[in-house]
């Protein structure tokens, strides 16, 4: 009797099955769609999504207004998305391939060449290369690579960057890694075969080295499903098998073991039906065995492999694990550290509850579950749709360690650079522990089912809106409440929500200061008003000083001519001196107005730092000039006696000074 191994990767994969369930529901609902291209490769897909009335058209212009549109699981470029605006679109590109194509965008965005393995037929790689914003090429292989290297890449000056069809050869894909690395040092790339991809590819390979004839069904259009077929040639004979039709009787009678898997774009029913017919062919030689139990053999396998998701009934809770009916021979065991962080306190009896097999202990009959990696897997699910949709996430810092941090996003942890955790430098990162913070994913690793994360963007992305609207309404006059940001030798920077605006070292105070740090320091909380405004440079000129506070305010009034006030040397000249008033306001006392008698030299008389009575006798209020005289406190004589002839020359010319 021939021995039929079957795969237990075959079938749907993920972003297959969402496309399709999609395109289904759309029409179960006898909404007037459409679908741009073939949902996917599977003709019998398509037929059946025709047969209740939504057709694949080949381009928007076949599209009508009022139509749905559903975009394929192979996604489109970006000119097809922007011909569908004002159409009711319902996009089922696969997570995976969306992610190439915004890698495609962003690299081409920043300069860089971007190369592409895969066929350049395939609608997938079309998609792809759409998106790019700059020059973008699709190669088959090796001679195809080179040929691009040796036309485009003459030196390390241009940058290139390099990712895979999604469906791409895992093996074929190693090798090119290795020509590129070789040729180009500055090369970025990206691994972007998916991960449901790869587990086929390679569990092809296992089965393929076991068997002496493969059979591989799917759509002869699946790039994936050629994959699969290529892999399985090189270790025994392979067919490609879109339904039973295709399989060939003496083929199957020939041959002692018989391997079968399907491309990701499989229905379960085309699986079933060929191995109910390689079954029958088998009966019909006189054998026992029957589709049923052949079929029944490989689901309860499935049941049993390490990884299969199976829903049970809790039949038992303990402290340290749960019991399961999960509809097997075997006893369903989930160990409480499986469970979730918090053990077995939120499961109760009779629950029904999703888990994964971990371990399959025939001997003993038992199967060892876990909940939590269900749980995980449900988190990274939710962490790709947020990746794909550019979605903000929210999270608990649970970890610092080297290079950044952790945020618990549901049941997984993200990591965050610490470059990324703030808007700002951070030298202390424990800072940021058990606090909730909102983050975005910029890079997810499928093979590993790892996200990074970056606070930064989100924080920019918030500030970039502040800006926006603070622009809209700015005024010069408008009084703000800011934070002092920076310093500087010429002055201060104030974050006025999203904006920063700079206070000159001249305007933070009426009277002279050396450093801003004199008046201001950074994280104080200031009152500012907006002096003037450069939209075109985004440049905010900021006032501080109180008008109230202004020493000339306060001189005008409380200082009129006439008065007789106690003064401070603050500067000695040939001609004079010079004494502070009240700090801000500075006067001359004139050489022939330091003592009744006439003296040579000022310093004689007061040196700096001397505090002494002046009557102020001269005040220019435009000019902001204020002449004083010692010698008139002194004999209480208003008028001035007339400076010597001698002194003329001295002062000519000096402002606030008259020489009659």
């Amino acid at each position: 009797m021939s021995e039929i191994i079957t795969a237990k990767s075959a079938g749907f994969c993920f972003g297959v099955r969402r496309a399709v369930e999609t395109a289904f529901s759309i029409a179960g609902t006898g909404a007037d769609a459409v679908t741009l291209g073939e949902i996917i490769h599977n003709p019998q897909v398509v037929d059946r999504l025709a047969a209740q009335g939504v057709r694949p058209v080949a381009s928007p212009a076949g599209t009508k207004p009022g139509q749905t549109v559903v975009i394929r699981a192979h996604g489109v470029g970006a000119a097809d998305m922007a011909a569908l605006e004002g159409r009711q679109v319902v996009d089922c590109t696969c997570p995976f391939v969306a992610k190439v194509q915004r890698i495609a965008a962003e690299e081409t965005a920043a300069g860089r060449l971007f190369l592409l393995a895969g066929d350049p037929d395939h609608p997938e790689a079309k998609g792809i290369v759409g998106h790019a914003k700059g020059p973008a090429y699709v190669f088959r292989n090796e001679d195809e690579l080179k040929n691009l290297l040796n036309e485009f890449v003459q030196s390390d000056e241009i940058s290139v960057s390099v990712a895979a069809q999604t469906t791409f050869n895992r093996i074929a894909w190693k090798n090119l890694q290795e020509i590129i690395e070789k040729h180009c040092t500055n090369a970025k790339i990206f691994d972007t075969i998916c991960s449901a991809t790869e587990e086929r590819q390679q569990e092809a390979a296992e089965i393929a080295q076991k068997a002496d004839f493969m059979v591989v069904v799917g759509g002869q259009e699946s790039s994936n499903t050629q994959r699969l077929q290529e892999i399985c040639s090189r270790f025994c004979k392979t067919i490609l098998a879109e339904s039973k039709r295709e399989l060939d009787k003496n083929e199957i009678l020939r041959h002692n073991v018989i391997g079968v898997t399907a491309g990701a774009s499989t229905p379960a029913d085309i699986i079933k039906e060929v191995l109910k017919t390689m079954s029958e062919i088998l009966e019909n030689q006189g054998e026992e065995l029957s589709f049923a139990e052949l079929f029944e053999q490989s689901q309860s396998a499935e049941k049993l492999y390490t990884g299969k998701r199976v829903k049970g009934i809790v039949t038992t809770v303990t402290p340290s694990e749960i019991h399961v009916d999960i509809g097997a021979k075997q006893a369903g065991i989930v160990p409480a550290s499986e469970i979730s962080d918090t053990g077995t306190a939120q499961i109760e009896k009779g629950e029904e509850i999703e888990l994964i097999v971990l371990k399959v202990n025939d001997q003993e009959g038992i199967v060892t579950l876990s909940k939590k990696r269900v749980d995980a897997e449900a988190s990274y699910d939710a962490i790709c749709k947020a990746y794909e949709e550019q979605a903000t996430l929210t999270g608990t810092v649970t970890d610092v360690i080297k290079g950044g941090v952790l945020v618990a996003c549901g049941s997984l942890k993200v990591f965050i650079p610490a470059s990324l955790a703030s808007d700002r430098r951070m030298e202390d990162l424990s800072a940021l522990l058990q606090k909730e913070v909102a983050f975005k994913v910029i890079e997810i690793n499928d093979r590993r089912r790892r996200a990074v994360g970056s606070v930064k963007a989100v924080l920019q992305e918030a500030r970039k809106a502040k800006q926006e609207e603070f622009w809209a309404k700015v005024e010069i006059g408008q009084v703000y409440q800011g934070e002092v940001k920076s310093l500087t030798s010429y002055g201060a920077f104030v974050d006025l929500g999203g904006v920063d605006g700079m206070i000159h070292i001249t305007e933070l105070s009426w009277t002279r200061i050396r450093t801003p740090e004199e008046v201001v320091k950074v994280g104080d909380q200031v009152e500012v008003y907006i002096k003037d405004i450069d939209p075109e440079k985004k440049k905010i000129s900021l006032g501080y000083k109180k008008t109230e506070d202004n020493p000339w305010a306060v001189f005008t009034k409380d200082y009129p001519i006439g008065t007789v006030t106690p003064v401070r040397i603050v500067s000695i000249t040939a001609f004079g001196a010079f004494a502070q008033v009240i700090p801000g306001v500075d006067g001359l006392i004139h050489i022939s107005q330091i003592a009744n008698e006439r003296i040579a030299k000022v310093s004689d008389k007061v040196a700096v730092g001397d505090v002494v009575d002046a009557k102020i006798i001269d005040v220019d209020y435009d000019k902001h000039k204020v002449s004083l005289s010692i010698r008139e406190a002194l004999t209480g004589n208003e008028e001035a006696v007339e400076p010597a002839s001698e002194y003329a020359s001295d002062v000519a010319g000096i402002e606030g000074v008259t020489i009659e």
